[in-house]
């Protein structure tokens, strides 16, 4: 069927649910990754304005083509691979009836990498965890680096043992999953990077339904390789009083007990990125190339202004979780941010969920900052 999507036409496979375009039963076509695409497609725009020299981009994995085909409207020069010989002629025609100048090849991605590359821009969209994927892409890219991870369940800690197997590290299932599940990915790219002497920077990142998604600045050397490790550390969580605490470092060091409630129920989890999942002004500079013509347009905007103005402290809490450990009712989120702020700590929404707010406040100084005199 055809396709409308950011003002041009492709056509795809009859739509149907799954995780994300790739691999897993035939050329793959999934409408609620229109977000991500759309996004993509402006980073992509702002990207340019970043690094001028920016010109070639790899779709990793093609499968309908859609991505390739909207980057190559962009003006970018593009290679869409699948290993999908279907998927390599749709992908192909899509270019084609768009009237874009693009290349279509079958051929496993990390094979393509390692003798067709660099690419300034790599795309790693799979069915499933990029790891398989990531030093191919890491060691291969020039500049830009953009992952999607849908195995948000071994990501965030649900099933443990599988997220340590595949990212090398322990992710712990708390109250801030999903950004337990985006710090624990950068973390694992990051550490894939430095192997190959590059610094690799999250510029814009988002977590949205069933993915988490960040785009990697590349930076070549030793030394930038070293500064980025010095941004990964543990995160250390009370399970009874939601006290948690970040310290950065490869050598963990975790706590006995809750130094505020005395539990022993406390989680480690790490090694995670500790540092900013977004450079703020270039997710307002992406958040400014979203047009109309995006299907996503108002939804991205949203994001990427959250995105924008979130604090870039590790981590997340859930409002609603607070006000039941306070057994009260809880207020407006907006109001909620405003209070703290006006008690003098730094205070923001946070993209994670409707209700995940992010502050310098221990949580017996927001509870003082939110309800103060209603005691």
């Amino acid at each position: 069927m055809d396709i409308e999507e950011g003002g041009l036409t492709v056509s795809v496979p009859e739509a149907r649910d799954g995780a994300s375009e790739g691999t897993g039963g035939g050329v793959f076509f999934n409408p609620t990754q229109e977000l991500n695409r759309d996004v993509t497609v402006a980073v992509l725009r702002a990207y340019r304005d970043r690094e001028p020299r920016a010109a070639s981009y790899l779709d990793a994995m093609a499968a309908s083509g859609v991505r390739g085909v909207r980057a190559a409207a962009e003006g970018y020069d593009v290679t869409c691979a699948d290993v999908d010989p279907d998927a390599v002629e749709l992908a192909g025609e899509n270019l084609v009836a768009n009237d874009l100048d693009g290349e279509t090849v079958r051929r496993d991605v990390n094979a393509l990498l390692y003798d067709e590359g660099p690419f300034d821009v790599v795309d790693l969209d799979p069915y499933g965890t990029p790891i398989p994927f990531a030093d191919a892409a890491l060691a291969n890219a020039r500049n830009l680096v953009c992952v999607t991870a849908t195995d948000t369940a071994p990501l965030c800690g649900a099933h443990l043992n599988s997220g340590i197997r595949k990212y090398g590290a322990v992710p712990r299932n708390t109250d801030y999953h999903p950004e337990m599940g985006l710090r624990t990915l950068i973390s694992a790219l990051v550490r894939t990077a430095a192997r190959y002497d590059k610094a690799a920077r999250p510029v814009v990142s988002h977590v949205s339904r069933h993915y988490a998604r960040t785009y990697l600045e590349l930076e070549s050397g030793a030394q930038a390789a070293d500064s980025c490790i010095d941004e990964l550390g543990y995160v250390d969580n009370c399970e009874d009083c939601l006290w948690r605490e970040p310290t950065r470092g490869l050598i963990a060091d975790p706590v006995d007990a809750c130094p505020v409630c005395g539990s022993d129920r406390v989680l480690t989890a790490g090694p995670l990125w500790l540092g900013p999942v977004a450079d703020a002004d270039f997710a307002r500079a992406v958040r400014e190339r979203v047009t109309d013509d995006m299907g996503e347009a108002k939804r991205a905007r949203k994001l990427l202004g959250t995105v924008a103005r979130e604090l870039d402290t590790p981590t997340h809490y859930d409002q609603h979780r607070l006000y039941k450990e306070w057994s009260e009712p809880a207020i407006g989120m907006d109001e909620f941010v405003e209070r703290l702020r006006g008690a003098g700590h730094e205070a923001s929404r946070a993209h994670y969920r409707g209700t995940a707010v992010k502050s310098t406040a221990s949580i017996p100084e927001m509870r003082e900052a939110v309800l103060g005199g209603d005691d």
